[in-house]
């Protein structure tokens, strides 16, 4: 699966792009620092997962948001971030799934199994909500 990783922290997006090329199933297909730099890369390639930090600099996450669901509408976006409050924004705003920067790295990977159809479903004692893009969101 085709991964698009937006982070302006070049230390989150390198430990985040070790790990990933560490599962042969998935496959990092850029970068972004910024909200400019998200969008033109989903100008040029529709990834089945966007790896969003929900405070990315440029926009408003709930605008990063609507201009990933309105390029390419079916890329799960998981949000990012280090600040409790973020959790319940960001899937209250549709994103498909959230994970802490804090957790342990396996959650990353579990979300972003999940949420390209390999799941099924969360774990126990991982905590999901409700929203209006898809049925059923994840927070891990």
């Amino acid at each position: 699966m085709q991964v698009l990783l937006a982070d302006d922290q070049a230390k989150v997006r390198s430990a985040i792009r070790l790990l990933l090329e560490q599962d042969e199933r998935v496959e990092v297909v850029g970068e972004a620092v910024d909200a400019t730099g998200l969008v033109d890369w989903l100008n040029v390639l529709c990834p089945d997962v966007v790896l969003l930090d929900w405070e990315l600099p440029g926009a408003s996450a709930d605008e990063l948001l609507s201009q990933i669901q309105g390029s390419c509408s079916r890329a799960q976006v998981i949000a990012l971030s280090g600040l409790p409050k973020a959790r319940q924004a960001a899937l209250d705003a549709g994103a498909d799934g959230f994970v802490s920067k804090g957790d342990p790295p396996e959650r990353l990977l579990e979300a972003i199994e999940h949420c390209s159809g390999g799941g099924r479903g969360p774990s126990s004692g991982l905590g999901s909500s409700t929203g209006t893009r898809r049925s059923s969101r994840t927070s891990w």
